[in-house]
């Protein structure tokens, strides 16, 4: 009897997911792919893995065993991957960045630029995402976060500390400076309870207008006057149409990183975009701490 390793990585992507489809899209493909492994499996097993029900699929203590035995497999798969790249010193071929959607935009578009530029047979694939993707399962060879703190899973370098400020509509600024007591409205990133305490010291009758669980919709608000907004300084200089609030100080925002797996340290591509990233940030700090 065996069964086949496509099989049993379906079926631990099913014991993750719970669903047909939810297996399918982690593993790239259809969920009848998914359901016909599924059932190949079980007949070479000769045994039920899973309770089918209509919301989804139910593993059994079966489908836990062999979704366990999977998974070490798989991460010893992924080790071998991440050794056997650590040891490409070629220039050529896939590289993965995921780094901040707003981050690019704002200024590191210029960078990548010159990396291709540079490099014209690396093929650059970008993941634009505030998440920090599995870089142990190279879902990205190399992440740019912001981040208070990354983790001490990964190698990390910090590339440069920030500042962020309040900013406004030069007409929503005026009124303020002109009469500091008087109400200023805000929009606030949804996680955020009040008014930035350096603006409410300054301005401290603050009036929340609007909460947003997204940075563009946000910012975009604040261009159309619903209200002040703290933004770290690296994207406020990209944003036009917005001026800082008077006599508020800048106050510390989180770093940004640079993070990879250790396995992957001695790559050659990823060696390549180092070379042009740590210069880049060393050269341009100020635009993240200063005004």
């Amino acid at each position: 009897m065996q069964v086949n390793w496509d099989d049993m990585r379906t079926v631990l992507a099913l014991v993750r997911a719970g669903t047909l489809a939810g297996a399918g899209e982690a593993l790239g493909v259809t969920y009848t792919t998914v359901a016909r492994r599924v059932q190949r499996a079980e007949d070479m097993l000769g045994q039920s893995l899973f309770e089918r029900h209509p919301d989804g699929y139910l593993p059994t203590a079966q489908a836990h065993s062999m979704a366990d035995a999977a998974e070490q497999m798989e991460q010893q798969e992924h080790q071998l991957l991440r050794q056997l790249a650590g040891q490409d010193r070629s220039l050529s071929g896939p590289f993965t960045l995921t780094a901040p959607q707003l981050l690019i935009q704002a200024q590191l578009a210029p960078l990548l630029a010159e990396f291709t530029l540079r490099y014209p047979e690396i093929e650059l694939r970008v993941k634009a995402s505030n998440d920090l993707l599995n870089l142990t399962r190279r879902e990205a060879d190399l992440a740019i976060r912001i981040s208070a703190d990354p983790g001490d899973t990964l190698v990390g370098r910090r590339l440069c500390d920030q500042r962020s400020a309040c900013y406004a509509t030069p007409e929503l600024a005026r009124r303020a400076s002109e009469d500091p007591s008087a109400p200023l409205d805000w929009v606030l990133f949804s996680e955020h309870a009040a008014a930035p305490k350096a603006a409410l010291a300054c301005y401290p009758n603050a009036r929340i207008r609007g909460r947003f669980d997204d940075m563009v919709a946000l910012i975009a608000a604040a261009q159309a006057g619903m209200g002040a907004l703290r933004l770290p300084l690296f994207l406020a200089r990209a944003t036009p149409g917005l001026v800082p609030l008077p006599q508020v100080p800048t106050t510390p925002y989180a770093p940004i990183w640079m993070l990879s797996h250790r396995d992957l340290q001695h790559a050659g591509k990823l060696a390549a975009f180092k070379g042009i990233l740590l210069p880049w940030f060393k050269e341009h700090a100020d635009l993240f701490t200063h005004h």
